[in-house]
């Protein structure tokens, strides 16, 4: 399977969970998913707010948000698991599941990565990760279907839409 294959599950990909073992991608087959690479230590971290919120508000029509950890960004994401996890969950009652720390660009791009990027958002870019808080809106048959840049709120109205219409399918 290469990485453009358009009819790819992103859910195939083997990623283990923040606090070790496998994060199961799998058992999000037949449901919504919002991945996000996300960083405790960045201008865009309040969006951990509206990540929360969007997640639990669609948690039981079969959505979660997925966060992803990645310190490539001026090094905004230094924790440990254990820091991380604690951060999220303190600072911002976070209850979505979060992967491990993994790195979104560059020659250590996590397989995950690899099938993300090849997706444009709506201005058209495609390719690298611009900053934290970018984010993958994937379908219920586990194929890419919106991308969104760092700066768009989890709560604004094309991600809210574009959840909804997967939800609705």
């Amino acid at each position: 399977m290469t990485t453009n294959d358009a009819h790819a599950s992103v859910l195939d990909t083997d990623i283990d969970a923040l606090q070790g073992g496998s994060a199961d991608l799998k058992q999000y087959a037949g449901q919504a998913v919002l991945i996000v690479n996300v960083a405790s230590k960045c201008g865009l971290t309040p969006q951990y707010a509206g990540l929360e919120r969007l997640h639990e508000r669609y948690a039981d029509r079969g959505f979660t948000v997925l966060g992803v950890p990645c310190n490539q960004f001026l090094g905004q994401e230094p924790g440990s698991a254990e820091e991380i996890a604690e951060f999220c969950s303190a600072t911002y009652g976070v209850t979505f599941p979060m992967t491990e720390k993994v790195e979104v660009n560059g020659e250590g791009r996590h397989p995950l990565y690899e099938r993300l990027v090849g997706f444009a958002d709506g201005e058209g870019h495609s390719g690298d990760i611009r900053w934290n808080f970018e984010k993958f809106l994937i379908g219920r048959d586990g194929t890419v279907v919106a991308r969104f840049s760092p700066q768009t709120e989890p709560e604004a109205a094309e991600v809210v839409a574009a959840v909804e219409r997967q939800l609705a399918a």
